[in-house]
């Protein structure tokens, strides 16, 4: 299978990596340092399923010098998400898919306004992984799983290639037939975990053990399950519920790449996942208390800074 990884970040690098291992046609777009060390060193994945070098990979910044492509795996910010789509248009034929593995549930909107709904399937995954350092992608856990398909729920020939593609490539896999909702299942946790751990500036553990701030995480979530029902998405009423004793199962140590960002210095997401919950509240007539003051606080490092 021909694919472009655009944005070779921990998403894009890792599952690239793993692609590319799999005997499949893999180019990679980055962009400063980090292109420079992909092009001098290759590409480098430390994972606890197995280590990857990829010595010598085909990377760029242009992605017109790149021949098309059958499925765009798409990895970049979402701040960066209208500008990057409008670089990969010279990749797409007729029959080329986009699959955005990308936070959010704006991701796709944006996608299809750019490229065109024929293009675009949906996606979502599961994993923790960063850029460690230019050239290397760090995997942290064994948790390494793409959820994809049609938005009309039908199996394509093209999501079917993908998927083979992926299992031949030891990628954790699954085909959905119902997408758009399984985004926003995963929004819900999404923007709970970002949102507190980003404003409390600490670990989910301490977080879900404060009778305080375990009752604001739930309600950041319950807002998120509002507006998806009030869209039209079938969330269970109580899948706020749902998603807290989620949390109480994951790692005391566990965190969101919102807050590394913020801790970084960054410039943050926060304007696609709070915020995204509050202007769809606003347009729905859902009341989003919870995530305003998220938005309002987070506004401050939205924008990043220089340490």
């Amino acid at each position: 299978m021909r694919v472009v990884v655009m944005g070779t970040g921990g998403v894009g690098g890792y599952f690239g990596a793993r692609l590319a291992q799999g005997g499949h046609d893999v180019s990679f777009i980055a962009r400063g340092k980090h292109l420079e060390a992909l092009r001098a060193n290759g590409l480098k994945v430390e994972s606890p399923v197995g280590d990857v070098h990829l010595p010598k990979i085909d990377v760029t910044d242009d992605p017109t010098r790149l021949a098309p492509a059958d499925l765009v795996l798409f990895g970049v910010k979402l701040w960066d998400t209208e500008a990057s789509a409008e670089l990969i248009k010279p990749l797409l034929t007729e029959q080329t898919a986009v699959v955005s593995f990308q936070n959010g549930v704006v991701k796709d909107d944006i996608l299809r306004r750019v490229l065109g709904p024929e293009h675009v399937i949906g996606g979502v995954c599961y994993i923790a992984a960063t850029i460690a350092e230019p050239g290397v992608i760090r995997h942290t856990g064994t948790l390494q799983k793409l959820v994809f398909g049609e938005y009309d729920g039908t199996t394509s020939a093209r999501v079917q290639k993908f998927h083979d593609a992926c299992a031949e490539s030891n990628i954790d896999v699954e085909i959905s037939t119902g997408i758009e909702q399984t985004i926003w299942e995963k929004f819900v946790f999404l923007v709970g975990l970002s949102g507190t751990t980003s404003t409390a500036r600490t670990t989910i553990g301490p977080i879900r053990a404060n009778p305080r701030s375990r009752a604001f995480l739930h309600d950041v979530m319950a807002e998120v399950v509002e507006v998806a029902r009030a869209q039209g998405v079938a969330l269970p009423a109580d899948y706020a519920d749902d998603r807290l004793a989620f949390t109480d199962g994951v790692p005391e140590g566990m965190t969101s790449s919102m807050h590394h960002d913020l801790e970084r210095g960054n410039r943050l997401e926060v304007t696609w996942l709070s915020g995204d919950v509050v202007e769809r509240g606003k347009a729905l007539g859902v009341p989003t208390p919870c995530n305003r003051a998220i938005t309002d606080i987070l506004a401050v490092h939205s924008e990043g800074h220089d340490r």
